[in-house]
């Protein structure tokens, strides 16, 4: 397995309100407007599930396949022609100062390693970026 890390964020709120977002993915409803057309593509969600554009990857579909409440929750990836896991990970520092890291392990052979390694990790910053700045007071 190949592993890629986003650098660690943060996010002004506290665990609480992060995880019980990222853990319910049919909150984001609330927020679908907000989240850059220029980033993310395409963006569709249910509680368990979402999926969107990333170029030059394409469509990505992760389904979550565990909760640890207020620190962890971990996905596994569809759409693609390798296993992909993601894993988002909260830490909460003080109030309103929830560190996040998400890493992604894919299962890559050596070919396929040198053409999506850019664009996986690309795709993985452009991603936390973007979660870490919804307002999750409001959802």
């Amino acid at each position: 397995m190949t592993e890629f890390t986003s650098d660690i964020k943060t996010i002004f709120h506290n665990d609480v309100d992060v995880f019980r977002v990222l853990s319910d993915l049919s909150k984001l409803d609330l927020v679908k407007d907000q989240i850059p057309k220029d980033k993310i593509k395409d963006f569709k969600f249910d509680s368990d599930s979402c999926s969107f554009r990333v170029d030059p990857v394409g469509e990505v579909r992760f389904n979550i396949i565990e909760r640890e409440p207020n620190k962890l929750v971990k996905f596994k990836s569809e759409n693609l022609p390798f296993d992909v896991f993601l894993w988002i990970q909260l830490v909460q520092k003080a109030e309103k100062d929830t560190k996040m890291k998400m890493t992604l392990r894919a299962d890559l052979n050596p070919f396929i390693k040198g053409v999506v390694s850019k664009p996986l990790q690309d795709g993985l910053n452009k991603i936390s970026g973007v979660i870490a700045s919804l307002p999750y007071d409001k959802i």
